[in-house]
């Protein structure tokens, strides 16, 4: 499908990446960068690279896609650094969980020589680093998609088929409606189990000696680099807010009826709760 891949930052998620394309020989060759050369040469080590270049104009030089799996915050400078080295049509996406200042920022820096296509595989663990990656890491995964206005069906469409090639379903919104939908699905989620974690172990953490299985699964989330998910609040923090207000008012429902003893209102709310989490089942 390509030439040549450069992926900037192996960790997780560009580790990964690295692997299922070799794995699934998506691309003839892959180059990895990283700022800290051993993890580039780690990649290479093993082989979710072809070859490390310790330059970054050098590591996207000749290459049709480029993957940026850095923190969101630093996209924008490292796309200005490259822009000058990017082949002519190439494509330029990513893997973050934030959309809509990315798309706007990086487009700019590209300017007319590339394209950026924003993509956001909805895949991880709670494990971070190469150590973590795995090549069946997007097996299965929704990755969403937000194409500017005006690009080329044939960009895009080649974009997809990338993700498809290394397990992925497709889901295209715009950067907007990402952003809106990953705070409700995504980050408000880990917001909460570590919100339960933090409750439970208020008083020092005995009550972590009852817990079961119902409470770690609830909590696993909480395990995630706290660095990584602070950048994701930060980057996201407007639709993060009122993700949070909407959680607040549905409690607001929950403690009404507990105060007022309606086994009624509790018994509709939890029904109507469990209907939606079967209709995620059958999505899956």
């Amino acid at each position: 499908m390509f030439k040549q891949i450069t992926i900037i930052a192996p960790g997780l998620l560009g580790g990964s990446l690295g692997l299922a394309v070799k794995k699934r020989k998506i691309a003839r060759k892959v180059v990895v960068w990283a700022r800290r050369i051993e993890n580039a040469q780690a990649a290479v080590k093993r082989r979710a690279a072809d070859r490390y270049e310790a330059n970054l104009k050098d590591a996207v030089k000749g290459s049709d896609l480029v993957v940026l799996c850095c923190p969101v915050e630093a996209m924008p400078s490292l796309a200005r650094q490259f822009r000058g080295s990017l082949a002519r049509d190439a494509i330029v996406t990513d893997v973050g969980s934030v959309k809509y200042d990315v798309v706007n920022q990086v487009s700019h820096m590209i300017g007319k020589r590339a394209v950026f296509i924003g993509s956001h595989p909805m895949a991880g663990s709670d494990r971070s680093g190469l150590n973590a990656a795995r090549a069946g890491l997007f097996e299965e995964s929704v990755c969403l998609i937000t194409p500017p206005s005006g690009v080329s069906r044939a960009k895009l469409h080649k974009l997809i088929k990338f993700w498809q090639a290394v397990g992925c379903r497709i889901a295209t919104l715009s950067a907007s409606e990402h952003d809106e939908a990953v705070a409700r699905i995504s980050h408000l989620p880990h917001l909460v189990s570590a919100a339960l974690v933090s409750l439970a172990g208020k008083k020092g953490s005995e009550l972590f000696n009852y817990a079961g299985p119902g409470f770690r699964d609830m909590t696993r989330l909480a395990g995630g680099p706290p660095e990584m998910w602070s950048e994701i609040c930060m980057a996201n923090h407007a639709e993060i807010r009122r993700a949070v207000d909407e959680l607040i008012e549905e409690l607001e429902t929950l403690r009404r009826a507990a105060t007022n003893k309606s086994a009624v209102e509790i018994r509709a709310y939890l029904r109507r709760a469990r209907n939606l989490r079967e209709e995620l089942k059958n999505r899956a």
